[in-house]
């Protein structure tokens, strides 16, 4: 460990656990979802807090991934410290199922209306304040938890260089003050980033002609649609070795809690599929610095919670951070394994959001019953579809094993038994 600082895993398992030390002083209560700007949302973000969920209807982020899948998958970890607000209860069979395997009652979950729920909790006396993934347009400002002007800019692209870590060179321009075709773009490889994407949506690596038209032609729709404000022109990270998600939690009084480092597995367009992580072998030393500056400077804007950044390593062993995200992130639930997987002698896991097998929950929880009760699977999100007539289960889930070897080997297992890991 780096002497020079005094870093200190967290023991607990739950998001609950990690925010009580900051939560004593009003009532404080979770909103699970984004926001969303699609036609389906009864508060769009359209107003002062942009987010990049797609450029047009057709592209949207879902209203089942934004309102049930992802919002389940961080009630599964809640705990039982804080009221989790959701808009659309998750399956009877799927709550038992995180009732047996982790252990948490989840008598905590606060149902609410999806079409007048920002509206009832401004006039809701129970939660003085609310933790959220991103500032909402409807919520009263003083609702947030975190001042939710602090915190839009927290998650701008635009702040990377203010976080004293090493990062790419990057340009800033703001597009109702420079025209799109008078930027200078760079030679090819390079990024194009939007202000407030998405789980990868607005980042376009450019390495071609063909690349910078769709990523030009997807800029306008936003601009058309007045959900942009801000683009960033970044330099490529070449020779890259490793993606990393450093994660960590800042209390209010400016002290750091270690969460744990996922190498993150993404596809070429830099969309994210998911964390793998080795809960013995992983040494976050290297990122204590980094770690402390962000930390510092999150403290000093009134930021507390979860934080999440982003680091690429190349080849020669340097460290770029390439984003960082102030709230839970993707794999937060994967890192908060950690302890229970330890003690059944499990050091590597491995989370995805893109697991699907065919039937309902029912039959999966059956067929899988031996893998799950061992813990070589654990589900956390679980929602029933039907295409063609035929009935299928989209899962967030994590696999683990004693090491990587054998964690690949209980993979094929459910391959075997049918559970299929979408790209």
């Amino acid at each position: 460990m780096n002497s020079k600082y005094n870093f200190q895993y967290f023991q607990g398992s739950s998001l609950s656990d990690l925010f009580a030390q900051d939560i004593t002083d009003a009532s404080y209560g979770f909103i699970l979802n984004y926001p969303a700007t699609a036609s389906w949302a009864a508060y769009p973000n359209r107003k002062k807090y942009f987010i990049q969920d797609g450029s047009s209807e057709a592209t949207k982020t879902s209203f089942d991934k934004i309102c049930q899948k992802e919002p389940w998958k961080n009630l599964a970890v809640l705990g039982e410290g804080i009221p989790g607000i959701v808009i659309i209860p998750p399956p009877k069979l799927l709550l038992e199922y995180w009732q047996e395997h982790f252990g948490f009652n989840h008598s905590n979950i606060e149902m609410m209306d999806c079409s007048t729920y920002l509206d009832d909790l401004g006039r809701n006396e129970r939660f003085d304040k609310l933790i959220t993934l991103f500032p909402f347009d409807c919520l009263k400002p003083e609702k947030h938890a975190v001042d939710s002007d602090t915190h839009y800019r927290l998650l701008s692209k635009v702040t990377l260089d203010e976080l004293g870590v090493q990062c790419p060179k990057y340009k800033t321009y703001n597009l109702h003050q420079v025209n799109l075709q008078d930027i200078q773009l760079p030679q090819f490889p390079y990024l194009i980033k939007t202000s407030h994407g998405l789980s990868g949506e607005g980042t376009y690596i450019i390495k071609s002609p063909s690349d910078l038209n769709y990523c030009l032609e997807e800029i306008r729709k936003y601009l058309a649609i007045k959900l942009l404000d801000t683009i960033i022109v970044s330099e490529f990270v070449k020779n890259e070795v490793q993606n990393y998600c450093v994660q960590f939690y800042v209390n209010k009084a400016g002290e750091i809690t270690l969460i744990g480092t996922t190498g993150q597995l993404v596809t070429p367009e830099g969309n994210y599929l998911g964390g793998l992580i080795d809960y013995r072998k992983t040494d976050m030393s290297k990122f204590f610095e980094m770690i402390a500056n962000v930390g510092q400077y999150a403290h000093k804007h009134g930021y507390f919670g979860v934080i999440g950044f982003d680091v690429l390593e190349n080849q020669d062993g340097q460290l770029f951070a390439i984003d960082a995200n102030f709230r839970v992130n993707g794999s937060t639930s994967l890192c908060l394994q950690r302890h229970t997987l330890l003690r059944l002698g499990k050091g590597v896991a491995k989370y995805s959001g893109s697991y699907r097998m065919e039937g309902t929950l029912e039959s999966i929880l059956i067929t899988l019953k031996p893998e799950l009760d061992r813990k070589d699977l654990i589900i956390l999100s679980a929602l029933e579809k039907v295409k063609y007539g035929k009935i299928y289960t989209e899962l967030y889930a994590i696999a683990t094993g004693e090491t990587i070897e054998k964690m690949q080997s209980i993979e094929q297992k459910l391959q075997n038994k049918g559970l299929q890991l979408l790209s």
